[in-house]
């Protein structure tokens, strides 16, 4: 099942005119109003536990159609995006940098991210802006101390994600979090595809496209650290929420690594895809 958050021009979908619903058949199946007073919203949805009655319900539930919504980000209000550095042994090797023992994490905020179809923003401060094709993990249920072996059963499902790094501004200091997390950035969507459409996240292959020139590709068993250690390690240091998202590492070819660079700017269009999740296609604006 692919699921979706929108908002609608009308304003009727729920609370002030965001919805959620699932894609089907080139159409969203609007589940909004079926849920009202149970779940606002996607990451309601997975808190309650109501994905396996969402499955049941779209068979009777409205239908609009794609153009008629605005996507949102696939969670709109995360409690929390934890990213992933350096997690791809060509992506280590080109910024000149050594595998890690651990993961190298860094948080994201929500106002950073934009939805499937909406402008990434180029800050008015930079010129180096950079693409970073990554799988978004969302979490389905709550965990602390979750093992390696448990982790899988902890994940709600997967989509695409442009993890958008102002370069200049995250190589301030030691610290990543400057370029990582101005406001309208990141992108994530098209949708979440449900885990049971993806049994093995280690299994997809993920392709970046910079105006149609392929500039990243790569296959997800390839990374250092993979999703389930890294569902264990994060559940380690804090609880995981549902609606939590980990965006798990881009691999090699990032724009500042190439020569000459080769940044993302005003007119371009940027696209994230992951067999068996879809295309995350956004184009790319200055600041105003």
């Amino acid at each position: 099942m692919k699921l979706v958050s929108f908002r609608t021009e009308s304003g009727k979908a729920g609370n002030g005119g965001q919805g959620f619903g699932a894609v089907e058949d080139g159409m969203v199946v609007d589940l909004t109003a079926h849920f009202a007073g149970r779940a606002t919203g996607l990451r309601g949805l997975l808190a309650a536990g109501l994905l396996d009655e969402a499955r049941r319900a779209v068979a009777d539930a409205p239908r609009r159609t794609l153009d008629s919504v605005a996507l949102l980000p696939v969670i709109p209000d995360p409690d929390k995006i934890v990213c992933v550095g350096l997690n791809y042994r060509d992506h280590v090797a080109e910024t000149g940098r050594t595998v890690t023992e651990n993961p190298a994490l860094f948080a994201r905020f929500a106002g950073s991210q934009v939805a499937h179809g909406q402008p990434m923003v180029r800050p008015r401060v930079s010129d180096r802006f950079d693409y970073e094709g990554e799988l978004a993990v969302v979490i389905g249920k709550e965990g602390r101390h979750v093992t390696e072996a448990q982790a899988l059963s902890h994940v709600a499902g997967y989509a695409c994600y442009n993890e958008g790094s102002v370069r200049d501004w995250q190589l301030h200091t030691s610290q990543f979090l400057p370029g990582k997390t101005f406001a309208g950035t990141g992108a994530f969507g098209p949708w979440l595809v449900t885990a049971d459409e993806i049994p093995d996240p280690a299994a997809l292959t993920l392709e970046t496209r910079l105006n149609g020139e392929v500039v990243q590709r790569t296959t997800t068993d390839l990374m250092i650290t993979p999703v389930p250690r890294l569902i264990a390690y994060i559940s380690t240091i804090l609880p995981l929420l549902p609606g939590d998202v980990i965006v798990s590492g881009t691999p090699g070819g990032v724009g500042a690594k190439r020569n000459p660079p080769l940044w993302m700017r005003p007119g371009d269009t940027v696209e994230v895809e992951i067999s068996r999740i879809g295309v995350l296609r956004n184009p790319v604006v200055a600041e105003e």
